[in-house]
């Protein structure tokens, strides 16, 4: 599995989101004076997922005021996008790959091990995208609980 690190290039993307809404890097850096970032998560509606959306949702207006879009992508179809979208009020996309090719492209999927078993699935993960399409922070097998918290120290917003 291939990482990202700062200097490289992002992967573009477009991918269906929550409300029917196409969710594209190259859209969210437009809006973004900094950047974008993209974080990785499992699945929607699951108690640490739900932690860092919230954790999100609460940081957002900080991060919007210092020049970020925030964008959640997850295997999850786009239904259940929606209902966590709703029932959390999460106020920034959420896009859907279920065919992981973004989740590969962006080394956030992979071998995991969890009590004892290893699996492939999401590795929770949070990349950073400025307004040149290059990386500027990468983080993966970052903690839900948080996380939002450390990734503001490391965007030196704190």
């Amino acid at each position: 599995m291939t990482r990202l690190n700062p200097g490289d290039a992002a992967p573009d993307f477009s991918l269906s989101g929550a409300g029917g809404q196409q969710i594209s890097l190259d859209a969210l850096r437009a809006e973004a004076e900094q950047g974008v970032i993209v974080y990785f998560y499992p699945a929607a509606s699951t108690p640490g997922c739900t932690t860092q959306a919230c954790d999100f949702r609460d940081s957002l207006a900080s991060l919007t005021a210092a020049g970020y879009a925030v964008v959640g992508i997850s295997p999850d179809e786009v239904d259940k996008l929606e209902t966590f979208a709703d029932a959390e009020s999460l106020p920034f996309p959420l896009a859907s790959d279920p065919e992981h090719e973004v989740l590969e492209a962006y080394g956030a999927w992979g071998e995991k091990v969890n009590y004892g078993k290893t699996y492939v699935g999401v590795i929770r993960s949070t990349v950073v995208v400025g307004v040149d399409g290059t990386v500027t922070l990468a983080q993966y097998n970052v903690k839900a609980t948080g996380h939002v918290a450390r990734l503001r120290k490391a965007l030196g917003l704190d």
